[in-house]
């Protein structure tokens, strides 16, 4: 594990409220030069602990009515074969392995309930697939 000081964990509460947060401003909020972020910036992505930045997107806002999170669980000797399968559906926007009541969660977004449908059984279908629990995003809170 990484030992990260206090401004380190600062810069990484900017980032992740916002990735596009000008060095300059956090410099100011920390009363650092912009050099010294963008060195600590540097260092952190270096170390691993920043992996990326990524745009967050309202999938309600290009067309996507309903976003589900869906847990499955998956037969052991067929957890590589499914997981391969799986990431790769244009629909799963994102992928965890998880410890709890399911293996895997996904995120989805679908356009209509019915495709909604179409997927579950297409991915009930799948060898090694166990069990599929579709859950609908009603509000995000946070």
């Amino acid at each position: 594990m990484v030992r990260i000081s206090e401004k380190d964990l600062a810069i990484i509460e900017f980032l992740m409220q916002d990735a596009r947060m000008p060095y300059t401003e956090i410099a100011r909020r920390l009363g650092v030069t912009e050099a010294a972020v963008r060195k600590r910036v540097r260092k952190l992505e270096e170390e691993g602990i920043i992996k990326g930045y990524r745009a967050i997107i309202d999938p309600k806002r290009i067309g996507y009515k309903i976003v589900a999170e869906i847990g499955f669980d998956i037969e052991p000797e067929q957890y590589v074969k499914v997981i391969e399968t799986v990431k790769n559906m244009p629909e799963v926007k994102r992928m965890k392995s998880t410890t709890g009541d399911h293996m895997i969660m996904i995120e989805c977004w679908f356009h209509d309930s019915d495709e909604m449908v179409r997927f579950v059984r297409k991915l009930e279908s799948i060898e090694g697939v166990m069990r599929v629990c579709p859950a609908v995003l009603v509000e995000e809170l946070k």
